[in-house]
């Protein structure tokens, strides 16, 4: 989504704080690409996901009771009951970990064919600030996406802070990576979804736009919007008609209420 303010507005300053704070908060570098994911719900669903392979487990004794998951923590890796300042030193100092970290693989992303039997699919168009990406599938999770598109470069890694804006929602909705997003696009078309993609200026109102049993949304990277080549690509341009002064949101905002959006036409769609 187009996140268009007007000039002065210091909004490009406001991301790039984001990504050095992102950048600045990362844990020392995991070996042989493991990943480090922290806080209760964030450790909790990922060491519920079948999917998931867990290295070992870092938690205080509190938080090792608040998780209750120690026999099946035991049974899939090794737990450590720690001091919080070793957890401070593998998940970085300021992140808000709640006493517990897991070291793990991170989960492999599956190809476009392995989209699955799904009416609702959200893509992202460079999106890149790892926090927006993480509440984007959040909402996607609450509103029964089944999957969120992304390109192989351009985009946020699997992460801690990615996972913990996520709030386990990461565990519960497949990403699939492709190389082009516009030959992705034009596939998803093919397959009987209506793409449609969000932009401040778009021509259509999105609330006329959606329709039908299966819809993809795309969403553009915050500051220039969608590129022009997706705008080429998807079926239909559309906005989200606000009365107000500022007339876009912040990417994570505009996905929460296309996807409100998207799954009322869905389920009107059958019900007809």
């Amino acid at each position: 989504m187009s996140d268009k303010n007007p000039k002065g507005s210091g909004k490009d300053s406001h991301y790039a704080r984001l990504r050095r704070a992102h950048r600045d908060s990362k844990p020392p570098a995991a070996l042989d690409g493991k990943i480090v994911l922290y806080g209760l719900h964030t450790v909790r669903e990922a060491m519920e996901n079948p999917r998931r392979k867990p290295v070992r487990l870092l938690a205080t004794r509190n938080a090792l009771a608040r998780l209750d998951l120690a026999e099946t923590a035991a049974a899939r890796c090794p737990v450590e009951v720690v001091e919080p300042k070793a957890i401070d030193r593998l998940t970085g100092e300021g992140a808000v970990h709640q006493g517990v970290a897991l070291e793990t693989w991170p989960l492999k992303a599956k190809p476009l064919n392995a989209l699955g039997d799904t009416d609702l699919v959200l893509v992202l168009d460079q999106v890149t600030d790892p926090h927006n990406v993480g509440a984007i599938m959040r909402s996607a999770v609450a509103f029964d996406a089944g999957a969120l598109v992304t390109t192989a470069r351009h985009s946020p890694v699997e992460s801690g802070v990615l996972a913990k804006a996520a709030s386990g929602a990461l565990e519960h909705i497949d990403h699939i990576e492709v190389r082009n997003l516009a030959e992705a696009i034009e596939t998803l078309t093919k397959s009987g979804f209506r793409t449609i993609g969000l932009d401040s200026e778009g021509p259509e109102v999105l609330e006329r736009t959606v329709a039908g049993p299966k819809i993809a949304l795309v969403l553009g990277a915050e500051g220039k919007g969608l590129r022009q080549k997706t705008r080429e690509t998807v079926s239909h341009l559309a906005r989200l008609d606000m009365p107000g002064a500022i007339r876009s949101l912040n990417v994570s905002n505009a996905a929460v209420l296309s996807l409100y959006v998207a799954r009322d036409a869905i389920e009107k769609s059958g019900d007809a």
